[in-house]
């Protein structure tokens, strides 16, 4: 056994020819001696790149977040300053990834609905919406037209709980404490709503392939009828708290400017859009889910600032307002799931006492009755159903503009590609226009004017 190659254990440095003296410092972090000892200075990444950059001796580099109360959630904003101007301004995300794409390539196609409802919590129900219109498109099925109008209903019901969430937590984040527990108090009637309906507060996985899990429950109308008195009461105090108080009108005026043309350059959808003066709304533009029947307007200004923003998204939750009570007009008994027993599941099941949906009736008949029930059932849970090979886009109108679902299936029961062009991750390109020039208290306006959520742009 040679020893050359070995290291000697006393001075901890390599004794080959190669070797390196444990003095020479280049390859190492810069150091000084304290009273406490050796200090390392240790640095890498994106930082040293923004460093360099920051050559100007009156200007210095910040971090605001990812643990940052005004950030809407683990978003870091690497603010480059001079005084209280923003000269430069990055947005680092990955904080919140958990590869719900990937994963829904090892799931069945249904099973795919409650991965995807875990993008965007805000507005679960528009994220399963855009899944299961592009898994309807390859099937080349359409959901009954009941299932179509309660989709409608039940989207129009979270695009006003996400609006109320956004002028909560923007209000808080600017200082209107008020606007939080305002915010909050009627999202909760909005939670209590879908949860009545659905089963879920949130990630309700209630919008299935071929129409919905189950119908509404027997009271549904006179629940939702209490619900739209109830907001038409309390929606007109928004107005009279934030639209006339001209201390939150002077705060968001002429901030976060975005004209209509950096919107395009930059695949800006939503509100964010609409604010610059482009009536874009899918809802109009592209209808689906029988829309294009509804009578509804789209708020359209032309500010293009933080304040148009939000006039925009207070007059939204009116007019979805407008819709779900036309949903209840246009409503008539028939079935939410399309007819295809290969493709219907569970729709057909109600609710057990263990809230899974295997009614104790469901059970005794497939299992004491037909033998060929009980294994169509098994396959069709386990293996789920095949989707003849193809490729598609699915958009929708999502409260924060426009999510889009695009499905490759190569012909099996799982899914080859799933991709979703989340609002959230594009509409962020928007941060450095909307804030560089301008001062690091219009940061937080700017980034809650756009309404980020993180699980959908990290996903």
């Amino acid at each position: 056994m040679t020893t050359e190659n070995l290291s000697d254990v006393t001075t901890g440095t390599s004794t080959t020819e190669t070797g390196s003296d444990s003095t020479d410092n280049a390859n190492y972090a810069d150091s000084r001696d304290t009273t406490e000892g050796r200090v390392y200075t240790v640095s890498g990444g994106d930082w040293d790149d923004v460093i360099a950059d920051a050559q100007h001796d009156e200007r210095m580099v910040i971090n605001m977040g990812p643990q940052h109360p005004s950030t809407h959630g683990v978003l870091r904003l690497v603010l480059e300053m001079e005084g209280e101007t923003v000269t430069q301004l990055r947005s680092v995300i990955g904080y919140l990834h958990t590869g719900i794409e990937k994963n829904c390539e090892y799931r069945t196609w249904t099973q795919g609905v409650t991965f995807v409802t875990r993008m965007d919590y805000l507005a679960p129900l528009s994220t399963e919406m855009a899944y299961c219109l592009g898994v309807e498109k390859l099937l080349q099925i359409e959901a009954p037209r009941r299932a179509q109008l309660l989709r409608v209903m039940l989207l129009e019901i979270n695009r006003i709980g996400s609006h109320l969430v956004y002028i909560a937590t923007g209000g808080m984040e600017l200082g209107a404490t008020t606007a939080m527990t305002l915010g909050f108090r009627e999202r909760e009637e909005v939670l209590h709503l879908l949860e009545h309906l659905t089963g879920l507060r949130m990630n309700h996985a209630f919008i299935r392939p071929g129409g919905l899990a189950q119908d509404m429950p027997a009271d549904y109308v006179e629940v939702v009828k209490a619900f739209l008195k109830t907001m038409k009461e309390r929606l007109p105090l928004y107005d009279k708290l934030f639209t006339g108080q001209p201390i939150w009108r002077n705060r968001l005026k002429g901030v976060g400017y975005l004209p209509v043309d950096a919107c395009l350059a930059l695949g800006v959808t939503g509100p964010v859009l609409r604010s610059a003066g482009l009536p874009w709304d899918l809802r109009k533009t592209e209808p689906y889910s029988c829309y294009d029947e509804f009578e509804f307007d789209v708020p359209v200004d032309n500010g293009a600032d933080c304040w148009s923003r939000y006039l925009i998204r207070v007059h939204e939750m009116h007019e979805s307002l407008k819709i779900i009570e036309q949903c209840l007009e246009k409503l008539e008994p028939g079935p939410v799931m399309v007819e295809d027993k290969k493709i219907a599941w569970p729709a057909q099941l109600s609710i057990g006492s263990d809230g899974m949906g295997n009614s104790l009736e469901h059970v005794k008949k497939i299992m004491g009755q037909s033998m060929e029930s009980l294994i169509h059932h098994f396959k069709l849970v386990t293996e789920g159903f095949k989707v003849p090979p193809g490729q598609v886009y699915a958009p929708v109108e999502s409260p924060r503009g426009e999510l889009g679902v695009h499905l490759v299936s190569d012909g099996g029961t799982r899914p080859l590609r799933v991709h979703v062009r989340e609002p959230s991750f594009v509409n962020l390109q928007s941060m450095p226009a909307m804030a560089e020039g301008g001062l690091v208290a219009d940061v937080i306006a700017a980034i809650a004017s756009i309404d980020p959520v993180m699980g959908g742009v990290d996903r």
